[in-house]
């Protein structure tokens, strides 16, 4: 055993990890529209792919829960097959989630979360679980400290669902989520109110998915390629591997 997956472990097998494990990897997900070219699991799959790769290079001191595979996409609502949480249904499952593993003893846990929607419940649910629990909770996007490869490879000034970036790492890590032969770029709405209210501009707000992109996704799909995926997946891992042995205190000549 090279990772510590709680789906397929055993609860003798889950006794004798404990002695090893510091902390849980929780993938966060979503279910929703990604455009015409990619399934609707896409995030709660990439979550599940990213957490068993870093349980993986942390073995043995990570154990890989179950995927959350909904979450925060209201914005994606009015195409078809979305299914949103509320903010708060998420952080209660989270909460309900940390609380039954913390009886087992872990007390240290990393929400790896795939979905931008999430981020905002996810950095308020860091707060509230640690404070009640008594625990220490932190959350990463999947493959956002892959500044290098993404600078390199990602050229569309607007870019982030179902685009060259988020086909790339399907293409590696879960190629059947793409429909090669049907990849566009983005049908983006260059009138309206989105641009006013997109992260960096001083007034920011809701807006629907549809207001900013006809077909459901924005960058350019057809430019991702599975060799691009690797380059940004693989760099995030070693991103990643590297601060939380840092932040946790972890024994590095251990992790594979």
């Amino acid at each position: 055993m090279n990772c510590y997956d709680l789906t397929k472990m055993t609860w003798k097998e889950v006794e004798e990890s404990l002695e090893t494990v510091e902390f849980a990897i929780i993938p966060v997900g979503a279910h929703e529209q990604h455009g015409p070219h990619m399934a609707e699991s896409c995030d709660a799959v990439l979550a599940e792919k990213m957490a068993i790769k870093l349980g993986e290079r942390m073995f043995p001191y990570a154990i890989v829960t179950p995927v959350v595979n909904m979450g925060v996409s209201e914005h994606h609502i009015h195409f078809p097959g979305t299914i949103a949480l509320q903010p708060a249904t998420l952080m209660a499952v989270l909460k309900d989630m940390v609380s039954s593993l913390k009886q087992h003893g872990i007390k240290k846990f990393l929400f790896l979360n795939s979905h931008g929607g999430n981020q905002s419940t996810l950095n308020l649910a860091s707060m509230t679980i640690t404070k009640e629990l008594d625990v220490e909770v932190y959350y990463a996007k999947t493959t956002a400290s892959a500044k290098e490869s993404i600078g390199k490879f990602v050229k569309s000034p607007l870019f982030g669902h179902s685009c060259e970036r988020e086909v790339s790492e399907a293409l590696y890590l879960e190629p059947e989520l793409v429909r090669t032969e049907l990849l566009e770029k983005g049908d983006i709405r260059e009138d309206g109110r989105w641009k006013r209210l997109r992260p960096g501009k001083a007034v920011q707000g809701f807006y629907f998915y549809e207001e900013m992109t006809q077909n459901g996704c924005i960058g350019d799909g057809r430019q991702g390629s599975r060799e691009i995926g690797k380059q940004i997946v693989e760099e995030a891992l070693k991103n990643l591997t590297e601060e939380l042995s840092e932040l946790l205190d972890l024994k590095a000549e251990l992790l594979y």
